[in-house]
This record gives structure tokens, C-alpha cells and sequence, in this order.
């Protein structure tokens, strides 16, 4: 198996020395930058297998740079605020990040996060269920694509990857913590609401009224399902 690449975007450098250090000792592949401009260089030219991007940077900063990455490739981006604030953790995912750390944070606990990132992102392979229906909604596993009426949707990406998971188990109710452990792919130990940010996105898609959802549906005091 080819040693997995990492860029690291921050503009602390004793910071990105510390995770710089910490990433080759995992055995990957590390390279790092101190701006948002040097961030998209070495993204384009290097296409790792994931980006741990910093918000507060200069020339670009990590909104922007993560805006542009994510129309360009679908490495995983995790992002580091120095907030532990909700609508900064809103924004990233907004974006297009798959997930955010808040400073300071545990080494152990980002390292845990990248190797989960890493797995989710080699599961990612097409399967056999390439094409799945539930309702006027069609998933397409293989194409990546998601219809609905036979219109194209456009979804972020763990937009998608909650879908398609609903889809492949409907009818079944899973709590915030098992579409957290199983969409994004670790025991997530921090705010659960991410999963309610992305349900109510995909509603505002895939649904006539997302006040009133027919098909993503509130389980009251268990969790989510998609039904037919």
C-alpha cells in the first residue's frame, strides 16, 4: 500500500512543526504550508489524500481555500478553529469540510480523526447496489450522483455519503452517534449536531416542504430514517 500524503495548512509554525512531526512519525507522507495561497499549490500539484486546514490564515484564509479545494478534488479536509464556536463550525462544513477540530486539541485524538478520514475515504469504492430508489429520490453509488424526478441534485460530499447510507438501510432508524460513527466514520466524540446541519441541508433538497419532510424523517427521541 502507497504511503498516504497529508498537506497541513497552518500559519503557526510551531504548530506545524509539531503536526509535522507527529504525521511522519504515523508514517505518512507530509508537506505543509504557512498561507492559503501556498496551500492551493501544493493541493493541486501534490492531490493528498487529505487536508488539515487552519480558518485563520493570511492571503487566503481557510473558508476560501477549502471553498475552492472542495470544487476541485474530494481529499477530506479537517478543519482547526481556534473558536470553539457554532456558526464557525457551521461555515467549514458549509463549505465543504468533512469535519473540525477546535484548539487546543489532543494529538492522539487528530490522529485518531485523520486514520478515520482515511478509512472512510478508501470505502468509498463503488458497490454493487449501484443505483438505489426510495421515493421520486435515486442514488447512484457507482456515478456519485443523486436524482431526484429524474432532475441531477448537487450535495456536498457528506451530504452524499449520509444519503446514500440512508438509502442502502431504509426504513431503519439510526441515532446521531451511529450515523456519526458510520458516515463519518469514528466514534465521534464531540457536538453530534453535525449530523442535524447536514439533515437539514439534505431536506432543504430533497424534500417539497423541509418543514414538513416525507422522506427524511425525525424519530422523536432516537434519531433519523429514510423512508420511501
Amino acid at each position: 500500500m502507497s504511503t498516504k500524503k497529508i498537506l497541513v495548512v497552518e500559519d503557526d509554525p510551531t504548530l506545524l512543526d509539531v503536526l509535522k512531526y507527529n504525521l511522519l512519525k504515523e508514517g505518512y507522507q507530509v508537506s505543509t504550508a504557512l498561507d492559503g495561497s501556498r496551500a492551493l499549490e501544493l493541493a493541486r500539484s501534490e492531490r493528498p489524500d487529505i487536508i488539515i486546514l487552519d480558518i485563520m490564515l493570511p492571503v487566503l484564509n481557510g473558508y476560501e481555500v477549502c471553498r475552492i479545494l472542495r470544487k476541485e478534488m474530494t481529499a477530506p479536509i479537517l478543519m482547526l478553529t481556534a473558536k470553539d464556536d457554532e456558526v464557525d463550525k457551521i461555515v467549514g462544513l458549509d463549505v465543504g469540510a468533512d469535519d473540525y477540530m477546535t484548539k487546543p486539541f489532543s494529538m492522539r485524538e487528530l490522529l485518531a480523526r485523520v486514520r478515520a478520514m482515511l478509512r472512510r475515504s478508501e470505502m468509498q469504492a463503488p458497490s454493487t447496489d449501484t443505483a438505489i430508489k426510495v421515493g421520486e429520490i435515486e442514488v447512484d453509488t457507482s456515478r456519485h450522483e443523486i436524482f431526484r424526478n429524474g432532475k441531477t441534485l448537487t450535495l456536498r460530499p457528506k451530504e452524499f455519503d449520509l444519503l446514500a447510507f440512508l438509502a442502502r438501510n431504509k426504513g431503519l432508524v439510526f441515532t446521531r452517534e451511529q450515523l456519526l460513527e458510520k458516515v463519518w466514520g469514528y466514534d465521534y466524540a464531540g457536538d453530534s449536531r453535525t449530523v442535524d446541519v447536514h439533515v437539514r441541508w439534505l431536506r432543504e433538497k430533497i424534500e417539497d416542504n423541509p418543514n414538513e419532510p416525507r422522506h427524511l424523517l425525525t424519530v422523536r427521541g432516537v434519531g433519523y430514517k429514510l423512508e420511501g
